[in-house]
């Protein structure tokens, strides 16, 4: 039994863990890395055809945004999640090949008239519907054996609408032991979903560190404070832009909206509107009342028993087609834009701030984690210009940060879910945290806590039977490259013939003669 860190160490974004045992090869998440990395990551060490089935904690694109790349490499074993997550995965993955698909076209476009050629998408809507037909769900809190021994459990992490973290029980050769991943740990009284529930025993625990190194200033009265941003706004007639994740931000402050009209918190400006600007956002509301009844909170639960939607109001405007987006620029009246990405690194909402950055009387609101090297990072932290389809647009709008609204726990709540477990774990892996938190965080368990802690780097390995840990020498990123999503392709592409080299060796000799003559070739062509 081994287990390999690949993803989101010493960084925030690209969960991924490779495990051996029981004969089987399993990932637990496959996410995308979002902003610049700062750490090379090893590769996975198999084909991808050869991976025997995925274990997803959540949704969210830098746990699961891979998951086609795996699907385009060979993979065709399961997906394990929630019921919820399967169903955000559905539209999730689909709404992230398209802008695949859509950014290389423009870029293509763009390399044209530069005389640069084609780019390719990382991935196609193909790789993300053959994703999505290996998704496999189901309830929290139910063992379930995926194969001769191994189980898995999911628990209600309360990060996300289906999040979980995840109980592994692995038993080979008369041992057994306990890995459990915390996934996304939530907040304590978020909106919508419940309070994330606790585990109390395993012998080796991963666990997530965004928040590691902080605590959440999170106002008394959320709606409040957001209807004084509003308010604000309004009366110098701007616009409140509000840059928000699809899937949870975006129902989360549509819940707030609510409760701001019911109670008249905003005056002078009527039944002002609010605008959706994502078919994400919408399918994923969607997704939220369907899954009401095993994810929502008792709050949420009230307003559902009493025949009220706690996300919707009058007032409320969606835009679906790229022309309804457009439009929305070109509306006088002060309005809230509501539009992905949270991060401003794809999506609508690079249009919106394109038209409303520059403009002193708006205001951009910023209610979720901005990773290092995005576009989001940098508004927060005073850019005073910022680049959007290539033109250098003057940040002179109000850039505003609305403290507590985290799907993340803060330090405090790492600390309590890590002190749930009745026994010391033999082991606690910190990961999915920027360098220097991961590693306050480890600190932090090892000095006050007395807990055998460490902060993986990518590579890094774990003997799951003898406990023994080998740790990696990091090589730090200089420069990330232009051309690295399809060189990952590439890659990927190696990897798929190795995998049909190593297992050929049954084939005719016509058939190999064949095979052989193919791959000579195609190194012949691109050698010249």
């Amino acid at each position: 039994m081994k287990l390999n860190f690949i993803g989101a160490t010493h960084e925030v974004t690209g969960s991924c863990t490779y495990i051996e045992a029981c004969g089987k090869r399993f990932l637990v998440d496959f996410g995308m890395e979002q902003g610049v990395d700062y750490f090379e990551n090893a590769k996975i060490p198999c084909p991808p055809g050869n991976i025997d089935f995925v274990l997803l904690t959540h949704a969210h694109i830098d746990h699961s945004g891979l998951l086609p790349l795996l699907a385009a490499g060979g993979f065709a074993g399961q997906i394990h999640a929630t019921e919820a997550t399967c169903n955000l995965c559905e539209i999730m993955l689909r709404d992230s090949a398209h802008i695949q698909e859509f950014e290389a076209e423009w870029r293509s476009r763009k390399g044209k008239r530069k005389g640069t050629g084609e780019v390719s998408p990382l991935y196609t809507m193909a790789d993300a519907e053959a994703a999505i037909a290996c998704l496999c769900p189901h309830p929290y809190s139910e063992v379930t054996e995926i194969s001769e021994g191994i189980k898995v459990r999911f628990i209600d992490a309360g990060h996300l609408l289906g999040s979980s973290s995840i109980e592994i029980w692995l038993t080979e050769n008369g041992e057994e032991r306990k890995i459990v991943f915390s996934g996304d740990i939530g907040n304590l009284d978020q909106p919508l979903i419940r309070d994330p529930q606790y585990i109390t025993e395993a012998d080796y625990v991963v666990m997530e560190s965004t928040y590691g190194n902080r605590r959440h200033d999170k106002p008394k009265d959320y709606a409040k404070s957001l209807a004084k941003v509003i308010q604000k706004t309004f009366d110098r007639g701007g616009n409140l832009v509000i840059p928000s994740f699809a899937v949870g931000r975006t129902q989360e402050l549509l819940y707030f909206i609510r409760h701001i009209k019911a109670e008249n918190m905003v005056t002078g400006h009527g039944d002002f509107p609010v605008y959706v600007d994502s078919p994400l956002a919408i399918e994923a509301t969607q997704i939220f009342n369907k899954n009401k009844n095993s994810c929502f909170d008792e709050e949420a639960m009230s307003y559902v028993n009493k025949g009220i939607n706690p996300i919707t109001f009058s007032g409320l405007n969606i835009a679906v087609t790229s022309d309804e987006s457009r439009a929305i620029n070109f509306i006088d009246t002060p309005k809230i834009v509501i539009s992905a990405s949270g991060m401003c690194e794809a999506g609508r909402i690079k249009h919106h701030l394109k038209h409303n950055l520059w403009k002193p009387e708006n205001t951009i609101l910023f209610v979720g984690y901005q990773a290092m090297n995005t576009l989001g990072r940098s508004l927060v932290e005073g850019a005073k210009t910022a680049k959007l389809f290539g033109e250098e647009v003057v940040v002179r709008a109000e850039i505003l940060v609305l403290p507590g609204v985290s799907g993340h726990a803060d330090v405090d709540g790492l600390d309590r879910w890590i002190k749930s477990y009745e026994k010391p774990p033999k082991k606690v892996f910190v990961n999915h945290g920027e360098d220097s938190v991961a590693e306050a965080y480890k600190d932090h368990l090892r000095n006050d806590f007395g807990l055998n802690a460490f902060a993986p780097y990518s590579g890094a390995e774990l003997d799951l039977i003898s406990g023994e840990f080998k740790n990696t020498t990091p090589i730090k990123i200089v420069k990330k490259t232009g051309a690295s999503p399809n060189y990952q392709r590439l890659l990927s592409a190696l990897d798929r013939l190795t995998a049909l080299v190593n297992k050929s060796s049954g084939l005719t000799n016509k058939d190999l003669a064949k095979l052989t003559d193919t791959i000579n070739n195609i190194c012949a062509k691109w050698n010249d």
